[in-house]
């Protein structure tokens, strides 16, 4: 079964003026917002990954004070807003597997393949798929519904995705067609 991942698609990442704003987090928004409407008409279960921060969390040595649990900016994002039916996993770091219940959420629902949509491509979407493939998932990267700060930093890392971990990388139209099960994804071996 597959599962979509919806990462940081948040109001400190993607409202003008937001701590951590990726303005190309914006571009993504409606090619996510197909993904979604095709994964929920499948019945396909969506998991939200969001940043959830505590005030004096020690990402914010590195980072500007982002997505502090309960506030404003840790919502997800209003145009993609989840439904009764998709579930949220808050994290503090980078991967969605660290010291979550993403890894054991996934089990129950019998998921054997990811496709990661979200923010940062190189930073929570890169540490996600990491962790994703090293525990066994088929892992997809969704390319044209991630996001970096920069198009550099996206093509680099979207090509680094592909080449040096030999993920797969694919476009919405792409993913549209693994979750309608027309076109297979697997990868190699870890």
């Amino acid at each position: 079964m597959d599962a979509v991942l919806i990462v940081d698609m948040l109001d400190d990442f993607l409202k003008q003026g937001a701590p951590l704003e990726v303005p190309n987090g914006r571009r993504i928004v409606p090619n996510i917002k197909i993904i979604l409407k095709e994964a929920r008409n499948r019945k396909i279960p969506i998991i939200y990954v969001c940043d959830s921060h505590l005030p004096m969390d020690g990402e914010f040595k590195i980072w500007p004070k982002h997505a502090v649990e309960g506030s404003k900016g840790a919502k997800i994002y209003n145009e993609i807003e989840p439904k009764p039916e998709d579930y949220i996993i808050k994290k503090r770091r980078y991967s969605g597997f660290f010291q979550t219940d993403l890894d054991l959420l996934l089990r129950e629902l019998k998921v054997n393949r990811v496709l990661i949509t979200g923010l940062l491509t190189n930073v929570c979407v890169l540490f996600t798929a990491i962790d994703a493939y090293m525990r066994g998932y088929d892992t997809i990267i969704v390319s044209d519904a991630t996001a970096s700060l920069t198009d550099e930093d996206q093509e680099y890392f979207i090509d680094y995705i592909r080449n040096t971990l030999k993920l797969k990388a694919v476009t919405t139209g792409e993913a549209i067609r693994i979750i309608q099960g027309k076109e297979p994804a697997s990868q190699g071996e870890p």
